[in-house]
């Protein structure tokens, strides 16, 4: 059976959060408010001196060390060339810390709001800022965080969710068909994939903190090696003219800062249908935590699943409609 991390944050206690941060050198008041985060452990922190931080405890076991840290480098090279990604403090010249086995750092704390996407100038402001992102993520390679892949968000996605027994038995049948029916359609499609690059890899709009115009980017805790489009195409909403006119107005911003790989519009629901395979992986993975049920307790029912598999279904004849086209 594939292996579930069982409690990964036992022995986290507040206590615990306060000395950490006191061993990398802040003086905490002691107050502590949890923010929105379930794959990690995230707090915004209040110091001696009035102001505050954000600290971020790492999930044990799901990245090694030169993977964070490839990470932290990656998003400080952005902050180099002024983009608006924020980034984790260092003290001696580190900012990744470990206390009590625990990793974890510390952010200066960014206020804002999730872009609205429904005024077009945010959209162009956002494209630009992504392209100028993927430039610079097109300089050199990552030599530790993981390739985005069929075989990563589909096979393995597939393979563990079959293999723990999570899906009902009346609906594994139908689980296992449509999932070994999308794998054969999506291997061909992303296997030749031209462009790619360091990309943020989860750029939802929930990690997308809109303040004074400008949008700072935070969270990229997923940042992996990857087609540009897979920033792009989360930008994306409601029915296919809409869609086709935000992406057009969004190339147009885009490529006044990065050339972008037209061909590769056609990843878009691939990318979409490995991202749904993968979520629902990725909740079953975690479903020891005790977090998660208390955040998804829709997840794992009859329902679910059946709403899933439809879902996958859908994905299936998405997969056969003709790619955006953009004039």
């Amino acid at each position: 059976m594939p292996e579930i991390f069982e409690t990964p944050y036992q022995g986290f206690t507040p206590d615990l959060i306060l000395h950490a941060l006191e061993a990398c050198g802040f003086e905490p008041t002691g107050g502590l408010f949890e923010l929105n985060s379930y794959e990690n452990r995230v707090y915004q922190v209040e110091l001696e001196d009035g102001s505050f931080v954000v600290t971020k405890f790492y999930r044990p076991q799901r990245w090694t060390k030169e993977q964070i840290e490839e990470e932290h480098a990656f998003t400080a090279e952005l902050a180099d060339q002024e983009l608006p990604v924020v980034t984790p403090l260092c003290r001696d010249g580190e900012s990744l810390f470990e206390f009590e086995g625990f990793r974890y750092a510390v952010y200066p704390r960014q206020g804002g709001h999730p872009p609205n996407l429904e005024i077009q100038e945010n959209i162009k402001v956002l494209a630009r800022t992504l392209a100028r992102i993927h430039a610079v993520g097109s300089i050199k390679p990552f030599s530790h965080r993981p390739v985005y892949s069929v075989e990563r968000m589909g096979v393995d996605s597939r393979s563990f969710l079959l293999e723990a027994n999570f899906i009902p038995m009346e609906m594994e049948e139908a689980y296992a068909t449509t999932t070994e029916h999308l794998l054969e359609r999506l291997e061909p499609a992303l296997e030749n994939i031209s462009t790619s690059g360091r990309i943020h890899g989860d750029c939802h709009l929930g990690n997308l903190l809109w303040r004074d115009d400008v949008p700072h980017f935070v969270d990229f805790d997923d940042c992996v090696t990857g087609p540009p489009i897979q920033d792009l195409w989360m930008l994306l909403s409601g029915e296919r003219e809409e869609q086709q006119k935000q992406l057009g107005t969004i190339l147009d911003a885009y490529q006044q800062f990065y050339e972008f790989d037209s061909a590769s519009i056609r990843l878009i629901e691939p990318l979409r249908t490995l991202r749904i395979m993968y979520h629902a992986a990725w909740l079953a993975r975690r479903w020891d935590d005790p977090a998660f049920p208390r955040a998804f307790p829709w997840f794992n029912t009859q329902k679910y699943w059946g709403d899933h598999v439809l879902n996958l279904r859908e994905q299936l004849a998405a997969l056969d409609e003709p790619a955006l086209v953009i004039s």
